[in-house]
């Protein structure tokens, strides 16, 4: 998963989280705020009452019995009480409570203040009175408000942290799609800056490019090396040749000498061709090889199969061309594609078990190109050795039947593939065959 889809789903976890949490905690809460503000409005009329009566005097509301005033829908309440004169002792304080209360036959439930006062030597007591289901449905707004709120503001803090997130990591995206992508290799590295603010991409993209710039030079120095080796050899394994040829030339020479004088030639014609395998490397890598040709794949591999023909045959391999349809690679060497199909199919018959298949795929690829399959059913590669399939010279142990190994060929496929930007992977399970794939451009 990428880090922005990371980083994305995590902000909307905690957002949720946040929200269920206030789910919990909202209503509690709502319901005190609800009461609160019932409570300082009980309070405030209170006050008001008493500004009343001190203006207009008791005698308005009260004349010997008790006032009792309520509004409309029976929701409030005033009642104002004469008390029996008692001895001169402070009144007791407000006190504010839940109880039900009988209004025109109809028992209701009401938040009441009730406080007692004197005014010209006479106590009174009055209570105010609010519908309890006037607080409730105050309570139910507040809590339906919190909770869109809550809701929207954790809706829009997920889309502006996911913006927020996804511009704090276009450099990183940028650097992964234009710089690493893709890259098969470090002279296709891009060594332009990459446009950043943060502190810590810079650093990253300085770094990539001093690590890639020193893997460039060693590539460089090692194509240089395997050139000049390569090219320095070939001269005296030539002389060497010449003087085995010529002394297999001299009628003096025993018959126990020309063998071991022919063993001899046969170990330096393996060196020979090493040598020129190496140089082969090197010159492709140094791309002293043209692209000009419209190469047909059918074409090419027809010719590898007349080639190899004999080889088949020894081994009674039957090879099955399924290319459907053909493929033309516009810019291609020819000489190059005939040498990457020749070791792949070479390959197959080698490591196939005897009067196996060999099967050449070729189909449009699902993202444009072509796709060249080569199936054999041979003894497998191990899960271990596929990684280093394609190194040089690593050999490994393919069974009693290839003792030998891998040699340079898959090497030599591999360089050739990437000289025409093209992909090569390797499938395989022990005792069911192996697939080398080859993924046009």
């Amino acid at each position: 998963m990428r880090l922005e889809a990371k980083l994305a789903l995590f902000n909307a976890l905690s957002k949720l989280l946040l929200v269920l949490l206030g789910v919990v905690l909202i209503p509690p809460i709502m319901s005190r705020v609800a009461v609160g503000h019932t409570d300082e409005q009980l309070r405030e009329k209170y006050a008001q009452v008493l500004d009343l009566i001190r203006r207009d005097g008791i005698s308005t509301f009260v004349q010997g019995e008790q006032y009792a005033d309520y509004n409309i829908l029976k929701q409030e309440y005033i009642t104002l009480t004469p008390l029996a004169a008692a001895a001169s002792t402070p009144p007791p304080p407000a006190r504010i409570f839940d109880e039900p209360r009988q209004v025109d036959n109809k028992v209701e439930d009401f938040r009441i203040l009730s406080r007692q006062f004197s005014t010209n030597g006479h106590p009174y007591r009055l209570e105010i009175g609010s519908s309890l289901a006037t607080v409730e449905l105050l309570t139910a707004t507040l809590r339906r408000m919190a909770l869109w709120l809550l809701v929207v503001g954790a809706l829009i803090t997920i889309l502006s942290d996911a913006a927020f997130a996804h511009y704090l990591l276009r450099p990183l995206h940028r650097l992964i799609v234009r710089k690493l992508q893709g890259v098969q290799h470090p002279s296709a590295f891009s060594y332009e800056p990459l446009p950043t603010t943060t502190t810590d991409f810079r650093r990253l993209d300085d770094s990539l490019s001093d690590m890639m710039r020193q893997i460039q030079s060693a590539f460089e120095k090692e194509r240089e090396f395997m050139s000049n080796v390569s090219h320095e050899l070939l001269t005296p394994v030539s002389i060497l040749q010449s003087r085995f040829e010529n002394m297999l030339q001299d009628p003096t020479l025993s018959d126990a000498h020309s063998l071991k004088i022919v063993e001899s030639q046969k170990t330096l014609y393996r060196l020979r061709n090493t040598v020129k395998t190496l140089l082969l490397i090197a010159n492709i890598e140094n791309e002293q090889f043209l692209r000009d040709e419209a190469v047909s794949v059918a074409v090419v591999l027809a010719e590898v199969v007349n080639e190899l023909e004999d080889r088949l045959a020894q081994r009674e391999i039957h090879l099955l061309e399924d290319l459907r349809p053909d493929y033309v690679l516009p810019q291609a060497n020819r000489t190059l594609l005939f040498t990457l199909v020749f070791n792949l199919i070479s390959n197959a018959i080698k490591y196939n078990r005897f009067a196996g298949s060999i099967t050449v795929r070729g189909r449009p690829g699902p993202r444009g190109g072509y796709q060249l399959a080569i199936t054999d059913t041979g003894p497998g590669i191990a899960a271990r050795h596929l990684p280093h399939l394609f190194d040089r010279f690593r050999r490994f142990q393919a069974g009693a039947s290839a003792p030998e190994g891998y040699g340079l060929g898959l090497p030599i496929a591999k360089t050739i593939a990437e000289f025409h930007k093209a992909g090569l992977t390797v499938e395989s399970e022990e005792g069911r065959g192996t697939t080398f794939t080859l993924w046009l451009p």
